[in-house]
């Protein structure tokens, strides 16, 4: 089951030097459903249904939503059960997770509810697949589900997961149902070799989080397309790392709509994570040297501006990378400014992909 493409799956792995820009590129949609002050859950997800809806419309190949715990400002937890939502609404683009952090599971039940939603949505599911809790330690403890389990038993995990999604053998005592023989796309994720590593091993192919830890970026993808070895899910190395873009009609408006996006990360980061704020005219006053210090680390590959900048950094982005698909993010205060920073991304990919084309 090989990652689903306008090109065929790692067609690009033998690609020139970094001077070379795709011209089909398949972008897709990280949404971290956000929670924004003043909101509430049910509204994130109402706005995630239009985000997905306006995706589908603008030709993007994925819909992910992503797992975390205990944080007021995000909304998908459950991310199975808001796929299902999600699916309900969208008829074509492929819909999964950002990923489902492992740790926190059973493989069998994650074989089981995603194959409850390759049923439901036949040939849309995806499942990435994590191995960090999502979370802080004190949360992934109320998480665990038993006190051996945890982020050193992902390979087998994963592996154990994997075998759920076979058709059934002959004397088989433990089986997923829904699940079995059904077609579920799985990708690993990382930010560091050790994801590389285990997705060149299995040959799955690999999402990078370089939208939020981005340093170990350039060698991860090295890693994995040297140690790459061929599977029945995937022939050759298959890369789709994820970036930050935020963008406005001018850059100083793609900047202060980032500015709630900052504000979250340091609130994070302070241990006092809350509910996305407003965004606001003076946040460099606002930032200490470690504040600024830190966003810059962690937002290094973030894209923000006017569609000018963004066609700028989208292209310097794919060239470095050399990435088969590229997956975007931005959680935005203002739905509306989300849905039109989503458009833009559009807008300047087609005419990156007609400039590649020409």
């Amino acid at each position: 089951m090989a990652p689903t493409a306008p090109l065929a799956p790692g067609s690009r792995a033998n690609r020139p030097g970094p001077s070379y820009i795709p011209a089909m590129t398949q972008l897709s949609v990280l949404d971290l459903a956000p929670i924004v002050q003043g909101g509430d859950a049910a509204q994130s997800f109402r706005n995630s249904l239009d985000l997905a809806r306006q995706a589908e419309r603008l030709g993007y190949g994925r819909y992910w939503l992503a797992e975390h715990h205990n944080m007021p400002g995000i909304a998908s937890a459950a991310t199975a059960v808001a796929l299902g939502y999600i699916g309900s609404g969208t008829s074509t683009i492929r819909i999964g997770s950002g990923g489902v952090m492992l740790p926190n599971h059973a493989p069998l039940m994650v074989a089981e509810q995603f194959g409850t939603l390759a049923s439901l949505y036949p040939g849309r599911i995806d499942l990435g697949l994590g191995r960090a809790p999502g979370t802080d330690q004190l949360t992934a403890q109320a998480l665990r589900r038993n006190l051996a389990g945890g982020a050193d038993t992902f390979p087998r995990d994963v592996v154990e997961l994997l075998h759920y999604f076979q058709p059934v053998k002959p004397g088989q005592a433990v089986r997923a149902v829904p699940g079995a023989g059904l077609e579920v796309e799985a990708w690993l994720l990382g930010s560091s070799t050790f994801g590389a590593q285990l997705a060149a091993m299995l040959g799955l192919p690999y999402a990078f989080a370089s939208h939020f830890a981005p340093t170990d970026l350039d060698r991860a993808l090295a890693v994995y397309r040297a140690q790459f070895q061929p599977s029945e899910r995937l022939a050759r190395p298959h890369v789709m790392p994820c970036l930050t873009v935020i963008a406005a009609d001018t850059d100083a408006e793609a900047r202060r709509l980032f500015s709630s996006l900052q504000q979250s990360f340091l609130s994070l980061r302070s241990g006092n994570p809350g509910p996305m704020p407003p965004p606001v005219d003076d946040m460099e006053s606002r930032l200490d040297p470690a504040g600024r210090a830190m966003l810059d680390h962690a937002l290094a590959c973030a894209v923000i501006g006017s569609p000018a900048t963004v066609e700028a950094g989208l292209a310097a982005f794919i060239k470095r990378t050399g990435a088969d698909e590229l997956m975007v993010t931005g959680s935005i205060f203002d739905h509306q400014a989300r849905l039109r920073s989503f458009e833009i991304i559009a807008e300047v990919q087609r005419r990156l992909g007609g400039q590649a084309g020409a």
